[in-house]
């Protein structure tokens, strides 16, 4: 496929956009992918004009396959390239410091690692042929970029269970049941997907940028942190908020009855 393996844009207004551009092998992530996944969310996170991140899969029939099963995994299983996740499995966004919001726009497959990249996301809209799995199980793999952890904390224990253990045989979800266990915040048509995403954006956006890193990054740090100690945490990032610049002007926008003008930090 020629292009980059990962295609990144820049917006005006302050969102990017980054796609998977493996269309060809449904996306499926091989090293050159992850190292453009890698660099898309360093960019994100050190570009002070990008406040959103959005993330989807090129073409119309997947987001990501998850790991190439041909070319790259049975090199990884080998021990003949570093393996595929570690504790700091940056490209599905683990154990990295990017506080700003990440958008997945989900059009069709979202199997195995796509299901751990979007498992990293906090905003999920799904095009109605979407469906996911976690398929790793059935090939005697193991879903490591943080699935185990992260999925049955973010759907109901019995879902992520059958997600997990039934795997690509029989258990894969669609976009319908995806919405109703809370995988996924909207269910629309392929059409409208995009559009939809940069929607969500665009109205974070509108918000204070301290505000929105903020509020993720105390939602992050007090997952699975004992109650005193994570308000404790929620304190610290309230009275950053409360003393900044953008609090201010906030409240001086509401009195003037007219839109804050935030700026970038």
């Amino acid at each position: 496929m020629a292009g980059p393996a990962v295609i990144f844009e820049k917006h005006k207004g302050g969102y990017a956009i980054v796609t998977i551009n493996k269309p060809d092998v449904h996306n499926a992530m091989d090293q050159e992918v992850m190292d453009g996944l890698n660099q898309a969310w360093r960019t994100i996170r050190d570009d002070h004009e990008i406040i959103v991140g959005i993330v989807t899969g090129a073409g119309e029939k997947s987001f990501s396959a998850g790991g190439n099963l041909k070319t790259y995994i049975p090199k990884a299983t080998e021990g003949k390239i570093r393996r595929r996740f570690d504790v700091n499995s940056t490209n599905v966004l683990k154990g990295m410091d990017l506080y700003k919001p990440i958008i997945a726009a989900v059009n069709g497959f979202c199997i195995a690692g796509g299901m751990e990249l979007l498992c990293g996301t906090d905003i999920r809209v799904a095009s109605e042929n979407a469906t996911f799995a976690v398929a790793e199980v059935r090939w005697g793999l193991f879903p490591g970029g943080g699935t185990t952890v992260r999925l049955p904390r973010q759907i109901p224990y019995v879902m992520a269970m059958e997600l997990l253990l039934v795997g690509g045989s029989g258990g894969r979800v669609t976009a319908q049941d995806a919405l109703r266990c809370g995988l996924v915040n909207k269910v629309v048509p392929l059409k409208d997907l995009l559009p939809a995403a940069v929607n969500y954006a665009e109205r974070m956006i509108a918000n204070g940028p301290l505000s929105l890193q903020a509020i993720k990054r105390s939602v992050l740090l007090t997952q699975g942190v004992p109650t005193d100690i994570a308000y404790y945490i929620e304190s610290h990032h309230s009275n950053v908020c409360f003393s900044s610049d953008d609090a201010k002007e906030g409240l001086r926008a509401f009195a003037e009855k007219r839109k804050a003008n935030f700026k970038m930090q």
